[in-house]
């Protein structure tokens, strides 16, 4: 059994309220939320691509990333899909409601590493969520990245997340295309699935470092997509946080080979994830 020490208590959540919801589309929301603890609140610290459980007391509780930046303190922000019974609960939930929180849980991305380096970050629907977090960070931090891109797609205008900030990424200095896979009524953007305009947009792998999340379909087409631009496997960072469960390594469901997700992950290199087991 693997638990991560660091945790004071890891079972234990911590009180949280929800401070804010937006309405990101028909199935996704996004839950602004703070520790009741505000001690615990000005202190808390995590690194792009952690995440959190989030819990709903007599239902349960699940892993969603902390998408809003370690630089931006106000408030730590989950955008959640409805997809289950936790989901729907978390949906149904008010601003001023309670929630349990167990965070920072899992690794993050390396962003000192990625310094000096262009970015390429390919978002499909729900999975700009991760994304978002390095995103800000990097803007935050603009001076020590290259050049940066994003390339993010979803089925429609209607299943694209985090509208309201395009303009800011813009203003931040990234080269923002968007897509959707079909003809829309109005829409004046990229049309085509997120694979075939990543081809077309042909960005250079010198000294740049890709980062993926979305559908896993979009994922396998983007991974190949990558490799046939000339990208090598540790230029290509993806997260596979969905697949955590306990988050601290002790019930073992995540696990492939010798590698837990949420103690080893969820944020992993394409060179790692080869090494692992085909499931993934």
């Amino acid at each position: 059994m693997r638990v991560n020490k660091s945790l004071n208590n890891p079972y234990l959540p911590e009180l949280a309220t929800v401070q804010e919801i937006i309405q990101e589309t028909a199935n996704i929301r996004t839950l602004r939320i703070s520790l009741d603890d505000k001690e615990k609140m000005s202190e808390f610290s995590f690194r792009p691509g952690q995440v959190g459980q989030l819990s709903v007391f007599g239902v349960g509780e699940s892993t969603f990333v902390i998408n809003s930046p370690p630089t931006r303190k106000d408030y730590l922000q989950f955008s959640i899909m409805r997809v289950g019974e936790v989901t729907q609960r978390i949906h149904q939930l008010n601003a001023g409601d309670q929630i349990g929180l167990r965070a920072p849980l899992g690794n993050g991305f390396q962003y000192e590493d990625m310094k000096g380096h262009d970015i390429l970050f390919i978002g499909g629907g729900i999975g700009m969520a991760p994304l978002r977090t390095l995103l800000l960070y990097m803007i935050d931090n603009r001076r020590d990245y290259g050049d940066i891109m994003v390339l993010y797609g979803a089925r429609s205008p209607k299943d694209l997340c985090y509208t309201y900030e395009f303009e800011e990424w813009k203003a931040g200095g990234v080269n923002l295309v968007l897509t959707i896979d079909s003809e829309f009524p109005g829409w004046k953007e990229r049309v085509g699935f997120v694979p075939t305009v990543l081809s077309e947009e042909s960005p250079s792998p010198h000294n740049c470092i890709a980062v993926v999340c979305g559908p896993p379909i979009m994922i396998k087409f983007v991974l190949f997509g990558l490799k046939e631009l000339g990208f090598e496997d540790h230029q290509i960072l993806t997260t596979l946080e969905k697949r955590m469960k306990c988050g601290i390594g002790v019930c073992g469901r995540c696990n492939t080979g010798s590698k837990y997700v949420c103690l080893d992950g969820p944020v992993f290199s394409y060179e790692q994830i080869r090494g692992m087991a085909q499931e993934l």
